[in-house]
């Protein structure tokens, strides 16, 4: 276990070595760290554990880092609906507000649905998200005399446990890989950020009941949408909407959206509250309830 923390922190570092020769920085590792972006731009920690809202995915990179420096948090969230409970926890780190690296371990909780559906109550779904994205082009929140939004690409590889199962509903593979790219911009006059994403996946629930299936087994093309309102510096509203693809032939899959309220005491502690509709999922009907989620961080 110590051979691999020292090769992770190897392996950081050098990451942070060559960005710092790309962008011609000299700075020392003390000097990385300065959290000089506004409260609130590095959003908050989305379902897969990416920079975004609740749902979506941005194109901002996570943390407080300038152009500079690196910023990072840590998240947990829960998600409570009628049948199942969705829990989430992660890190992501921003590294000079150009590129952006995280990771969640998802767990999906059928609580009393399990039984019904011949799994044994309690029977839990598990999932890990391993993510990458790289701003290319504009500044969501700088370029303010300039139409041109913030442009990311990002990467997502999940991996998701309980195989056999999976490929018993249906799913064709137990892992898969997300790609997208998303548009965000901060209106600062109004205090609105509008954000879209367009991503390629083949995710049957977010990926946690595996990917593909009998009624498509390719990428398609899912949506991705997010307004948020910044009623003041340490609040702010919004919405989140994601179309899913519908792959599995025993039960289709709906669309999802969630409507929340993120505070921002400071930049190192977030809380989002929300209320997130899931439609139809694996027979059980509409689910629908509360998501909380806790994210600290710099």
């Amino acid at each position: 276990m110590v051979w691999r923390v020292r090769a992770a922190n190897i392996s950081l570092l050098g990451i942070l070595t060559v960005f710092s020769a790309t962008e011609g920085r000299t700075a020392e590792l003390g000097e990385l760290v300065d959290s000089a972006r506004l409260l609130a731009t590095g959003g908050v920690s989305q379902i897969e554990g990416a920079g975004g809202g609740g749902l979506s995915t941005w194109a901002l990179i996570t943390g407080y880092g300038s152009r500079d420096a690196v910023g990072g948090n840590v998240h947990a969230t829960i998600a409570d609906f009628d049948d199942f409970r969705l829990s989430s926890y992660g890190t992501a780190v921003g590294i000079f507000d150009r590129v952006e690296l995280s990771y969640a371990r998802q767990r999906f909780d059928t609580e009393q649905a399990g039984a019904a559906l011949g799994l044994g109550a309690g029977f839990t779904f598990e999932q890990d998200v391993f993510g990458a994205k790289a701003r290319l082009i504009g500044d969501a929140v700088y370029d303010q005399d300039r139409w041109l939004p913030q442009i990311s690409a990002g990467v997502q590889y999940k991996r998701a446990n309980h195989g056999n199962i999976i490929r018993a509903i249906g799913g064709a593979s137990d892992h898969g890989v997300d790609y997208y790219l998303a548009a965000s911009k901060l209106i600062l006059e109004h205090g609105v950020l509008l954000n879209a994403t367009v991503r390629a996946t083949r995710a049957n629930q977010f990926g946690l009941l595996g990917f593909g299936g009998p009624r498509n087994d390719d990428h398609t093309i899912q949506f991705e949408g997010s307004g948020v309102w910044l009623i003041d510096r340490h609040v702010a509203l919004g919405f989140d909407y994601r179309t899913k693809p519908d792959n599995l032939a025993f039960a289709e899959e709906d669309d999802a959206y969630d409507v929340f309220i993120a505070l921002f005491p400071s930049k190192h502690f977030s809380l989002t509250a929300a209320y997130v509709d899931l439609g139809d999922v694996a027979l059980q009907g509409e689910q629908n309830g509360a998501y909380f989620s806790i994210q600290t961080g710099f």
